[in-house]
């Protein structure tokens, strides 16, 4: 058997991927242009990908292809419709990086929350030193405790989120995009009262037609002043220029995002101008790409490839 990694680089060099050499011939590239990917799949059996498409242009070529692993619970980048028609299977990975990304979400927050920049710059800049009071309060920050916590997309990850949240003493109410009735032990609101009520709106939904553009000028608009935004779903549910302007202006507090609709970022991204830490936060899609979460994703996949051919 022959397994290629096409873009192996997309779960970083610090992953041990020796368990798959036991599975046969393994051959990885760090990436691979959609014209490279037509020559490195010829002889493949299994590919393990990321973000290449996967489609009649691209595997074309490969003759010996059957199955597609794919290292993400995403898998709008396959043509579904024709790996069925070639008889090639495909896998995908969910629930891996439940624990990471609840996680980040909450890193993103406090960093907002408590001006964690602020007063890091404040002490490493010695304003700390010889100051008169022991205690500096010019960013002032408000605990989580009492606080209305919303959550649009309440999968496995929006469950962690709320349990976590409630934990430090929030009201957690969810908004289901897709009208899904609602969880047992959960608080379902509308999107009008989730919006209005809540102090913090944490986005764990995945992208679909419900979700595209739903946090758009009309939704910011209908938000406290003083609420924090975080998404941690998908990049196009949020209309970036509307954030903007909504950070711009005042409409809402603060955003953590860790997801943008082009990515790696683009230049005429209207959020680079943002510069004030104390208002936006944007880490580069990394809530999913803990250690634990990525060693966890390999594993699952070397797996899965064991079932597929009864190994």
């Amino acid at each position: 058997m022959k397994i290629v990694f096409l873009d192996a680089k997309t779960i970083g060099e610090d992953i041990d991927l020796s368990a798959y050499d036991a599975l046969g011939e393994v051959v990885k590239y760090g990436f691979s242009t959609p014209e490279e990917v037509l020559e490195r799949v010829k002889d493949a059996d299994v590919l393990v990908i990321n973000k290449i498409e996967i489609n009649e242009r691209t595997i074309g070529t490969a003759q010996n292809l059957k199955l597609v692993c794919v290292t993400a619970t995403g898998t709008n980048n396959l043509d579904k419709e024709y790996l069925e028609k070639r008889g090639i299977a495909w896998r995908n990975v969910a629930g891996y990086s439940t624990e990471s990304v609840a996680q980040h979400t909450f890193a993103l927050l406090f960093y907002l929350l408590e001006k964690m920049r602020y007063y890091d710059e404040y002490v490493k800049d010695e304003k700390y030193v010889n100051d008169t009071v022991f205690t500096h309060f010019v960013e002032h920050f408000n605990e989580i405790s009492g606080k209305t916590w919303g959550i649009i997309g309440l999968g496995t990850i929006g469950r962690r989120v709320a349990d976590i949240a409630k934990a430090f003493g929030a009201r957690v109410i969810y908004y289901s995009a897709s009208g899904r009735a609602a969880q047992e032990g959960y608080e379902q609101v509308d999107f009008e009262t989730l919006l209005s009520t809540s102090d913090i709106v944490s986005v764990h939904a995945p992208l679909n037609e419900y979700t595209k553009n739903l946090m758009n000028q009309e939704a910011f608009a209908k938000m406290k002043k003083t609420a924090i935004f975080l998404n941690l779903g998908r990049g196009p549910i949020v209309v970036e220029q509307d954030l903007y302007e909504a950070l711009k202006t005042g409409e809402i507090a603060a955003a953590g995002l860790d997801v943008l609709c082009e990515e790696p970022m683009s230049e005429t991204n209207p959020l680079v101008k943002i510069k004030d830490s104390k208002k936006l936060i944007i880490t580069p899609h990394i809530a999913w790409a803990s250690v634990e979460a990525r060693n966890r994703l390999m594993q699952i996949i070397v797996g899965q490839i064991r079932e597929f051919f009864g190994m």
